[in-house]
Order: C-alpha cells, then structure tokens, then sequence
C-alpha cells in the first residue's frame, strides 16, 4: 500500500536507457518560458511595487523609471544571451565564473545563486499570499504563513515528479496572468493615448517640481536609488542560461528564443506597470500591493447588465498573479538542484547532490532547497520586503561577477575575435555598471534591513564549500597514492600469474561476485584482500559495475552510450587484472540512477547463475568515523547489503580503510603482503 501511494504521489519510475528519455522530458522555448520565464516576469509583481514607492509623491519619474527597467530588462537579456552561446551546456553565472575568473569567484558565485535560488521560492510564495489575501478579509490574514508553508510542500511534490510534468501542470495559470495583465496594460495605456498632450504636461510639472525641491542632485539619488531597490524585476533573467541542460534540441537556439520571450514579455508587463500606475494615480493602501490597487482602479466598477463584473476581474487577475509567483518558485527548484550538481560534481558539495532519483529528477537537491525555503520563511514571516532585499543582493553579486568574466574574456581575447570582441564587450562592461550600481545602492541603503544576514549566509556557504573541497581532495590523494604503490601481481605472495586463453567461471565453481566502480586501486585492493582472507577458495570472479546516470550524464541518448562505453571497458580492465592471477573472470553491469536497487537487481541474477557465490562489495572506512563524513560519503554497499540479504542472497562488505592524514599509502593495515 506505502509503495502504490508513493508511485501515485511522486509518480512512476521512468526508464534511463529510454533513447527518447531525455527528449520527452526536455523543454521547448514555450516551457521553458513558462518554467524559467516565469521566475522573471513574475517579478512585475513586487519589482516595479517597490521601485515606486520608492518615489514617494514624486510620482513623475516613474515614466523615466519604466524606460530605465526596460532598457535594462533588454541588456541583462541580450548580454545572458551571449553567455548562453559561450556556454552551450548551460551552469549559468556558476560555469560562467568558473571558467573565466577562477574556481575561488566561481564558488562565489555559485553559493550565491544557491542562496539566490532559496529566496526566488521562497518570495514566490510570499507573493503569493501577498496577492491573494489583498481581496481576503482581513480575519484571514491569521493563515497566511499556513498557506505558504502548504504550497511550498505541494511544489516540492510537483518537482521530485519531475520538471516537465510540474511545468504542464502549471501552464495554464502562466497564460491566465499573460491574458489579464495584457487587458490591463492594453485598456490603461490605450485609454489615455487620447490624452498625451495632458499627461506630458502633468510629467514635465511633477519632474520640475522634485528637481526645484530636491536640486538636481537630489533628484538623481531619488531616482537611482529607486531604480536599484526595484531590481527585484530582473531577478529571473539569469534562470534560463542556468537551465540550458533542460532544454530541448537545438539548446542554444531554444535557449535564445526563451530568453527573447522572458526579456519582451518583462519589460512590456514591468515598464507598462509602472505607468499605468502614474496613469491611474496608484497609491500605496495598507494590506494591498500595488498591483491590488492598480487592479481596482481600473476594473472594480465595471458593470454589464447592472452586474459588477469587474471585481470578478480584479479577483481573476489578481489570482493569477498569486498563481504565477507560485510557477516562479518552479525555477528555484529547476535552477536550484542544477547548481547544486554542477558543484558537486566539482566537489564543492556532497557528491549526491549530483545523483538523478528514479524519475530522473534531482530530488536531494530538491528536498535541501525545500528545507532552506521553509526556513527562510519562518525566519522572515513571508515578510516580502525583507526578501526582495535579501533576494536582490545576490542576483546582482552573481549578475556582477559573469558580466566581469565576460567582460575580461573580451578584452583578453580580442585579438582573435577582431569583429565579435567591439560589438560584445560594450553590452557588457553596461550591464557590469548597471548590476554594480544595483548592488551597491542596495547593500548600502538596505544592509540594516535583511541585507546583512544575506552576506554573512552567502560567505557561511563559500566557507562549508571550501571544508567539502579540501576533505575530497585529501580522499582523492589518498587514492592516488593507493595506486601509485600498489603491488603487481607478480609480487603478491600465493598469487599465479597465468597468461593464458580467456576463463570464465562455471556454475559448479565457488565464485566472488565484487562490485567495482572505475578502475583503480580500490577495486583491485578489495579483490586481493578477498583473496587474502578465502585462500584458495574462489576459483573465478565477477566483476559487477552499475554504470551511474547523474545529472552530469543525463544530457542525451548519447552520454548514456558513452557511459555504458567507458563502464565495459573498466570492467574489461578488471578481468584481464584477474586473470592475470589466474582466476576465471567475467563482468555483468547495469545503468541506472540508483546504484542499491541497480545492484539488487543484478545480485540476485548472477546467484541464481552461480548458487556457489558469494557477493562482495567494498566500503571505504576513515581512521576517524564523523557525521560529516557520513554525509560526504554514501553508505552504498551496506545499503545493497542490506537489499540482497533480505532476498537471501549472501553478501559480505570489505572495508577499504583510508587515512587522511598520513603521508602514507593509503590502504588498509596490515599491508597486503601480511596474512590476515
């Protein structure tokens, strides 16, 4: 029963080795607006609400304030489009700083956009509420944070699914908010067309009347400052060059027609919001947004047939707007995980971060992001204005540092690109301005109010990433000096080295059934300590590999054939080692995305082969056993362990002990050459 309501809630397990796998599970330009262009245009929602407030009653910048969102919209967009044809196979500001400034900016950068992801979901869905409870009555207000903390469980649902199938669901609402906001913008601006002579005259006065108040000075501090504390706007543009690995073929082309529609779609609905507000002379009303206000000035009395319609209206939009924040918080849990695993598979994260479940979704790094938005929520009571600060200092940090690779690449490589680097770099070194500008305003003006807490989370992030790194890289040393003084065959007392035709191990024979990874020392250490520990027992060996599908792999049919490639020619490897000490040797493997259930699969097959088997499988042990290494290293042959001796099939688990510390060999005392 727990396992039909587990497939019903999550869904059913989806086949890797499925040649058309990645291909319906990708998305085209339409998806991936709806998926990822949502976390940007649903910024219309709270970016131009604070950019105007900001204003105070001198309300006639805003005109300039809607052609400065715009064009800024366009040359975030235009200049990420160009990352995207530099970085085909995505990563966003993470690869982006990675490969052009160093791994030290690029950890950097990805901390921040892991915060920055944690915070795009988790002011969606304060928006959200925000949205809808501005038509609730105010006895409501009680179940607010109830409600966030419900939809966030629902999307976390939604995505260990899987992307696409939250994103149809999800469809539907995208298009209602397009559709009423469109009726918005259309009726307000077209209604006062007529009127242009009028509202020039009205703009010029207000703008006269601040400059003579303020002085000129004065009046470009207001409206810089405003400028910057609405950059919440543009915070989703960074989405789609991050989320490039998802998108269907041909990437880069889908990728750019995605970000046409994200830039066109959010600076029309931003900019237009902006003077709609100055048209119908919005103003903040306590418990609403603005975009609430807006709403009911322009529809609210609206009858057909003596029957107010438009409050019905206002409710639809105002839902819908509600609903899309709730599809922007999609592109925190697409983007999110992805980074994770970009950093994991570079060993700033835990390696599992970069594992697929069986619906081939990143589930761990959904369910951390999940855990990070709740707690971002408590810690601010959905408070949006605290989030749109803390969320806006580290969009604009990661924003700054691809805009200064970029930026470097050009001028470093212009000699080779003589036409590209002039029409590049200008679009660059603008946005690098631009974002530093936002940036600075924001941390300045905003630091005492949320702004502290995002830096010191960020630089707590670098720092357990930088911990994680140096414990992998020790491992690896470790390893490495593991092969560099491990025994040949020749030397190892009791072995017979033989150089004959190919054996393979019968059914009659006792048999080793090891589990292997790639080849190298660990595998051939847990065979000789086999050997060692059943002398003259096992006549042959079956070297099993389970050929792991990560979000590293899962990019097409064909990284799945070259996996299965590479995994052959490992276990090729380990037969010839095998035979070489003049053991029966053969290989069984299997692909998957996780290695117990790949593992229990294949150990029951092979004994029913070989009923005198045994199955074996390495573990590696640390001099000093912690929780965090336990979260850094999975507990893998002790989980299939577990799987198979439940189904009555033998197995023993090796330990393979590794000391970090010394400068020693790193294989398990005593040495090889001692009996057990």
């Amino acid at each position: 029963m727990l396992a039909r309501l587990k497939r019903a809630i999550f869904g059913a397990p989806k086949d890797v080795r499925d040649p058309h796998a990645f291909h319906q599970l990708s998305l085209i330009a339409l998806f991936a607006w709806v998926g990822l262009g949502a976390d940007g245009l649903s910024s219309s929602a709270y970016g131009p609400d604070e950019a105007f407030r900001q204003l105070g009653e001198h309300t006639g910048l805003a005109i300039l304030l809607a052609l400065a969102t715009a064009m800024t919209v366009f040359i975030i967009s235009y200049a990420y489009s160009r990352i995207v044809e530099h970085f085909p196979s995505g990563g966003g500001g993470y690869v982006v700083a990675t490969k052009l400034l160093g791994t030290k900016w690029g950890v950097l950068s990805g901390a921040a956009l892991l915060v920055d992801y944690v915070l795009t979901i988790t002011i969606s869905i304060a928006s959200v509420a925000d949205a809808v409870f501005s038509f609730l009555p105010p006895h409501y207000v009680a179940w607010k944070l109830t409600a966030q903390v419900a939809a966030l469980a629902l999307l976390t649902v939604m995505n260990i699914r899987g992307v696409k199938e939250s994103i149809t669901i999800l469809l539907p609402i995208f298009m209602t908010f397009v559709v009423t906001h469109a009726i918005l913008l259309i009726a307000v601006i077209g209604r006062h067309l007529p009127d242009v002579p009028v509202v020039t005259r009205e703009v010029t006065a207000s703008v006269g009347k601040t400059v003579s108040l303020l002085g000129i000075f004065g009046t470009l501090k207001l409206f810089v400052r405003a400028y910057s504390l609405g950059g919440g706007t543009y915070t989703g543009i960074e989405a789609v060059s991050n989320g490039v690995g998802i998108m269907r073929e041909p990437r880069v082309q889908t990728a750019k027609r995605t970000m046409v529609l994200m830039a066109a779609s959010l600076a029309i609905t931003a900019g237009g919001i902006l003077i709609a507000y100055l048209l119908v002379h919005a103003s903040p009303e306590q418990g609403k947004t603005m975009n609430a206000v807006l709403f009911e000035r322009f529809a609210d009395t609206w009858e057909i047939g003596g029957v107010r319609v438009g409050h019905g209206f206002v409710i639809l939009a105002l839902v819908s707007e509600g609903a899309l924040l709730f599809v922007a918080a999609q592109a925190g849990f697409v983007d999110g995980p992805r980074v994770m695993a970009n950093m994991a598979i570079d060993s700033w994260l835990p390696h599992r971060f970069a594992a697929l479940s069986e619906r081939l979704s990143m589930r761990n790094g959904v369910v951390l992001m999940s855990v990070a938005s709740f707690a971002a929520l408590i810690y601010t009571q959905g408070d949006v204005g605290r989030l749109v600060v803390m969320y806006s200092i580290n969009v604009f940090l990661t924003f700054s540092l691809s805009e200064f690779g970029m930026s470097r690449f050009w001028i470093k490589h212009r000699a080779e690109h003589p036409r590209e680097w002039k029409r590049h770099l200008p679009v660059h070194l603008t946005g690098l301005s631009l974002c530093l500008t936002i940036l600075t305003v924001t941390c300045i003006e905003k630091f005492a109010e949320g702004g502290w807490i995002t830096l010191v989370i960020t630089g707590v992030v670098v720092g357990i990433c930088f911990l994680i790194k140096d414990h992998y890289g020790r491992v690896v040393e470790a390893i490495r000096r593991m092969d560099d003084e491990f025994p040949a065959p020749a030397d190892i007392p009791g072995a017979v080295v033989e150089s004959g035709p190919k054996r393979e191990p019968t059914a009659a024979d006792p048999v080793a059934i090891l589990f292997v990874g790639g080849y190298g020392g660990l595998g051939r250490h847990a065979l000789l300590l086999l050997l060692r520990m059943f002398r003259h027992h096992f006549k042959g060996v079956v070297f099993v590999s389970i050929a792991v599908v990560d979000s590293d792999v899962f990019k097409g049919a064909d990284e799945v054939g070259a996996l299965e490639k590479r995994t052959m020619q490992s276990l090729a490897c380990y037969e010839s080692y095998a035979r070489s000490l003049g053991l029966a040797a053969s290989s069984a493997y299997s692909v998957g995305t996780e290695v117990p259930v790949e593992a229990e699969k294949l150990g029951r097959e092979l004994f029913k082969k070989y009923p005198e088997g045994l199955v074996v499988a390495g573990q590696l042990l640390f001099s000093e056993d912690s929780f965090w290494k336990r979260v850094l290293h999975n507990e893998t042959a002790f989980l299939i362990q577990q799987r198979l001796q439940h189904a009555g099939v033998p197995m023993i688990v090796l330990p393979v002990r590794l000391n970090l510390d010394s400068q020693r060999p790193g294989h398990v005392r005593p040495s090889l050459a001692h009996a057990s």
